[in-house]
């Protein structure tokens, strides 16, 4: 029988070299490949594996597999997980004079976005009732330079005064008037 035999031996037992190990040794892997493939019950011809088919070579028009620019690459895997309210919400802050222009931007700084609301401190409380004014082109200006939707409503701050006021829990009355002596 052709599977008694040793693996470097010809059919009158006789030691093979060269090619002829070469065939012996093919043969003795396509029956091993054979066997495991029946063991399994994986239907097949036998002598050849199954493989994955590849696609043809790319064409002159653009490809899957052809190298990607950095940015598209990213630009869809964010699309893919959901991120694109979130970056352009920090695109927002990022072009933010750009999208203000360069003296509303000198003045006010924007602090949050949140649930489509920025939140914007004014440096000084003219500042922040000229903002007031100016919100709708603001958001114009927004919408048109990030995309729609993703800022609806301005909170506009005034400039920040210290506070006595620390943490969550709060006692009313006057504060700490004792350390002043």
């Amino acid at each position: 029988m052709p599977g008694d035999k040793a693996p470097g031996q010809g059919i009158d037992g006789s030691e093979l070299a060269g090619p002829d190990l070469a065939r012996a040794a093919l043969q003795s892997a396509r029956e091993q490949s054979a066997a495991k493939r029946k063991a399994l019950g994986k239907p097949g011809k036998p002598g050849k594996l199954r493989t994955r088919r590849r696609r043809g070579w790319t064409g002159a028009g653009p490809d899957d597999r052809d190298p990607q620019p950095l940015g598209r690459l990213a630009a869809r895997i964010a699309s893919e997980h959901g991120w694109t309210e979130h970056l352009s919400g920090g695109q927002v802050f990022a072009k933010w004079d750009s999208l203000v222009g360069g003296e509303i931007a000198e003045h006010t700084k924007p602090l949050q976005l949140k649930d489509c609301e920025l939140t914007v401190q004014a440096q000084s409380t003219a500042w922040a009732t000229q903002l007031r004014l100016l919100q709708r082109q603001i958001l114009k200006r927004i919408s048109d330079g990030v995309g729609p939707g993703v800022v609806k409503r301005i909170k506009v701050q005034g400039p920040a005064a210290p506070s006595w006021r620390h943490g969550p829990r709060h006692i009313s009355g006057r504060g700490p008037r004792d350390t002043y002596g």
